[in-house]
């Protein structure tokens, strides 16, 4: 679907095409919806297809231009047809927000099992694996992009009940790091984002345990709250900007200080 101009943008990324994973809501659909209003030309990918069509058409609705495409990140077949579809559509990938991921993870180590370590390696790491792969390999031809990968504050320290989920997000800053040092010289830029806790969908499923566990994460932030998910939003777009083109192999963290104590 493609939309008019009915409104006034900024124009940052006027021209530009950025692919969204994850998009159906949260942190995903919120950076969708801010690429969309920096003019770029999003594409809207999720498993989600009433999630993904939604925020698509928010996209429309606000003057942006934006395809939504069902796609399993898990998938070597599913996430090339994606990038394939995505240059097919609007003739190339500038940047990619690759955010899809799982929090499923609310146990100590050794009551966790085998099918839950799969299941959130296979979406938080391998899908991350599969999207860069192919989007490296079309910014290779195009000469350059950028790249930015959600991690998390449980990739740069530990996670008690989340250990799993922990390690897969220290990898995907490992392979943040490789790519960017690999692509440099080809002018691809790849930087991660490590969110605190944000107020989303997902914060507010691991609260219904109850407002004691509310408060106790909360408290974990110096500045005294959650963050949003449009201030993640806006973290990622500065790492896609020609404002950050001396910026890659970084995580730029954004958890309200939660790090720093």
């Amino acid at each position: 679907m493609v939309g008019k101009n009915k409104q006034q943008r900024d124009g940052s990324f006027e021209g530009k095409v950025v692919l969204v994973t994850g998009a159906a809501g949260g942190i995903g659909r919120a950076t969708a919806l801010a690429f969309g209003r920096a003019g770029a030309s999003v594409v809207v990918a999720d498993l989600s297809v009433d999630g993904g069509h939604a925020t698509a058409a928010m996209i429309v609705e606000a003057g942006g231009k934006a395809l939504f495409v069902h796609a399993n990140v898990t998938r070597d077949a599913e996430v090339e047809a994606l990038i394939n579809k995505t240059v097919s559509y609007f003739g190339r990938l500038d940047c990619a927000f690759n955010n899809a991921g799982i929090d499923e993870e609310h146990l100590l180590l050794a009551d966790g099992d085998e099918a839950l370590f799969d299941r959130i390696m296979n979406v938080n790491v391998k899908g991350a694996w599969l999207c860069m792969k192919y989007e490296i390999r079309q910014m290779l031809k195009q000469g350059g992009g950028a790249i930015v990968n959600t991690a998390s504050m449980a990739g740069l320290v530990g996670a008690p009940t989340q250990a799993i989920y922990a390690a897969s997000k220290h990898a995907v800053v490992g392979m943040t790091k490789s790519a960017a040092a690999e692509y440099g010289r080809a002018g691809i830029r790849v930087n991660s984002v490590c969110p605190g806790v944000v107020n989303t969908p997902m914060l507010a499923r691991a609260l219904e345990r109850g407002p004691a566990r509310e408060k106790q994460l909360r408290n974990l932030h110096p500045i005294g709250r959650f963050g949003e998910a449009a201030e993640i939003a806006n973290a990622a777009l500065w790492l896609c900007s020609d404002e950050a083109s001396f910026v890659t192999g970084h995580q730029l963290v954004v958890d309200g200080g939660l790090t720093a104590i």
